[in-house]
């Protein structure tokens, strides 16, 4: 167990460092550099006091930096509108009584409650912050802190919005569409998984097919919010356009994915509570694990062709239905001879059956067709 986890864990730390050298995120750090950048050199020569507070210019363009151009805009707005709330939240305490023991920690109070309201979104973390600087950073010249701190980062904002339009950050499209092949790779080993379960020695020794099938719920949340961020990076980037549709197949697939996924989640906990003799189990027959495993195997073969249209696809979709023939006739034999039912076996055909319609047509043909089934 504890070479598993450590195993896990290192897995775990591999994925992140390749991650943070993905060409995109690669794009984004030496956009945020460049802008960062720019905004230092700038922010000296800004007219007035302002050039007192070149600091906060770098902060504005950090600020404004996201992997998507939507997403710049609007962090860039929501991270000014809460520090102008901020400022003048402190103004107000500098034109009436002015910062004492009691007024400066009401007013971050303030700040924090008003933060908590969801009107500033990322900025909301800037509306106390910016009150806070302003009277104790500010002091006798809280004005000119307060115009060269708003200024500053405003011009920081803008440069880095610049940047982003300039050098527009590349649709996720194709990220997307990768993970979503990933998550087809990982239903199929998680069939593959089960069926190589039921043909063990009896009771399994693996359990990792059982956690692992558990999980499948988050990574289809995971895959629908990399999805919607796949949309939005297409929103005003003018590297999409053209192109606006270009997600509405990968969503189509995604749904389709994720019904299968619940399938075999299914399959999983009804072959665990088997094999483990749970409240909720029902005997599996010593004649259906070989035809159960090679039913399994089959639909995962089908799971994982991308191309159902092709030869090899027209191929394994026929021996898959050929093995959940096999499989629905040895529940059907042994039914009739032991007089009990074949619970696991008659659960597990009718998804597979299922699995197969949904794995082996265009995504509108199969929800349809599986409607009619159900």
């Amino acid at each position: 167990m504890k070479t598993s986890t450590l195993s896990a864990r290192r897995s775990g730390i591999a994925h992140s460092l390749r991650e943070a050298v993905l060409p995109a995120r690669l794009l984004f750090v030496a956009k945020t550099t460049l802008a960062a950048g720019l905004a230092w050199i700038i922010a000296p020569h800004m007219p007035g006091v302002t050039d007192e507070y070149p600091y906060y210019a770098p902060l504005g363009a950090l600020v404004s930096m996201y992997p998507t151009l939507m997403g710049s805009v609007r962090s860039s707005l929501q991270t000014l509108v809460g520090l102008a709330t901020g400022i003048g939240l402190a103004t107000l305490v500098v034109l009436t009584i002015g910062p004492t023991w009691w007024s400066v920690p009401v007013i971050i109070g303030v700040g924090v409650l008003l933060s908590g309201t969801g009107w500033f979104g990322v900025g909301r973390e800037y509306v106390p912050m910016a009150a806070l600087f302003v009277l104790a950073v500010g002091g006798q010249d809280a004005d000119d802190f307060s115009l060269g701190y708003l200024t500053q980062t405003a011009v920081g904002v803008a440069i880095g919005l610049l940047i982003n339009v300039v050098i527009a950050p590349a649709p996720l499209t194709g990220e997307a569409e990768a993970r979503v092949r990933a998550f087809r790779e990982e239903l199929a080993s998680h069939l593959h998984d089960i069926g190589s379960a039921v043909s063990e020695s009896w009771p399994p020794e693996h359990e990792k097919w059982a956690d692992d099938a558990a999980s499948l719920a988050d990574t289809t949340a995971i895959l629908r919010a990399a999805l919607a961020e796949a949309a939005e990076s297409r929103r005003g980037n003018p590297r999409a356009r053209g192109r606006r549709g270009e997600t509405q197949h990968i969503h189509e697939q995604l749904g389709t994915l994720d019904r299968i996924a619940h399938l075999i989640r299914d399959i999983s906990d009804a072959t665990a509570d088997t094999i483990w003799d749970r409240p909720a189990a029902m005997p599996l027959d010593a004649a259906l694990p070989e035809p159960l495993s090679a039913a399994c195997h089959a639909v995962a073969d089908v799971i994982a062709q991308e191309d159902p249209t092709s030869s090899e696809g027209h191929r394994q979709r026929g021996e898959a239905a050929r093995a959940i023939r096999l499989l629905l006739e040895r529940v059907d034999d042994r039914t009739l001879d032991v007089r009990r039912t074949m619970g696991p076996g008659v659960l597990t055909a009718m998804h597979l059956r299922r699995i197969l319609i949904l794995s082996g047509m265009p995504d509108k043909d199969a929800d349809t067709e599986a409607d009619e089934e159900a």
